[in-house]
């Protein structure tokens, strides 16, 4: 018998507790009892679930958000470069997106953690590192199918420099899926965070994020499930949003969608 303020907690060995209120003398079943104190209850080190789930959402947006910063101006600006220029220049540049594809992700962060030791730096520089190669393919692919338009040609016949075709013309042009594309990559962050964190190399303890919780609750997933449902459920929210976000972006600023 654990007594705790006006609560009493009876335990039976393995089986569910029962909680009394000592004042009432009342008995109640586990499953009618709601904590005020916790509102999604506690995980199995007596944790707040809930302000876990905040704090772990922000750590998780804060490597999506710099991961995609990083992934779009890098991206574009080595694809744009690639797909304009062209010929060898192109060869040999998307000969170092190839290389650099191929290294596997955990290999990349391995290294960057033997360096910079762990904690959230490391995740960063390791997604910043790789993730720039899919958004650079995109740009370059955009750029080589819009380079042979008639407003490039003509913007090119009035001595227009090529730094002005290149930012005020083709890449405004491909902006619907660098949109796209950089809001998918958010979510595929968050997921490779908690790779990361599953194989130990992530973030680490006391340090929380929605991959980490969702590894802590695999443990307990037979006995509380909802510690696993909640930010598996924050992350499909996230990854929604951000789609819609995206599409959102795409219709306003994309040029060719405009009247």
């Amino acid at each position: 018998m654990n007594y705790n303020g006006t609560e009493v907690a009876l335990y039976y060995g393995s089986s569910p507790y029962l909680l009394a209120d000592a004042s009432t003398r009342a008995v109640y079943s586990q499953s009618h009892v709601w904590n005020h104190s916790y509102i999604l209850g506690t995980d199995s080190l007596g944790r707040d679930v809930l302000t876990r789930l905040m704090y772990g959402t922000r750590i998780s947006l804060i490597v999506a958000f710099v991961a995609a910063a990083v992934n779009l101006v890098i991206g574009i600006l080595y694809g744009g470069v690639s797909g304009y220029v062209g010929g060898i220049v192109d060869t040999v540049m998307m000969r170092i997106v190839d290389i650099i594809s191929t290294i596997p992700m955990t290999l990349y962060v391995i290294l960057i953690m033997v360096i910079m030791g762990n904690g959230i730096h490391s995740i960063i520089v390791a997604l910043g590192i790789v993730y720039w190669v899919d958004m650079a393919r995109v740009v370059r692919g955009q750029v080589l199918s819009l380079k042979g338009q008639e407003f490039v040609m003509a913007a090119r016949s009035i001595g227009t420099s090529t730094k002005n075709i290149l930012f005020r013309h083709l890449i405004p042009n491909a902006l619907g899926s660098i949109l796209v594309t950089v809001t998918m990559l958010i979510p595929s962050a968050i997921f490779m965070e908690a790779f990361l964190g599953y194989l130990g190399i992530g973030l680490q303890p006391p340090m929380a994020s929605l991959g980490t919780m969702c590894n802590d609750a695999a443990e307990t997933l037979r006995t509380s499930p909802y510690q696993l449902l909640i930010p598996a459920a924050v992350i499909c929210i996230i990854m929604f949003a951000f789609n819609f976000v995206g599409d959102g972006l795409r219709d306003a600023m994309d040029p060719k969608l405009k009247k």
